[in-house]
């Protein structure tokens, strides 16, 4: 499960950077942020 989220998390910041980059900063932003509390290393949605 901690692999899923890892994952999860990976392609959420990932995701949110590729938005900054094209200029959709708020939705970037939005993707980073949910991606930090969706992974094992952050505040986990899910324990």
């Amino acid at each position: 499960m901690a692999t899923l989220l890892w994952i999860l998390a990976a392609i959420l910041v990932i995701s949110g950077v590729v938005a900054i980059v094209r200029s959709q900063l708020l939705w970037g932003i939005v993707l980073i942020v949910v991606g930090l509390l969706v992974g094992p290393g952050g505040v986990s949605l899910f324990t």
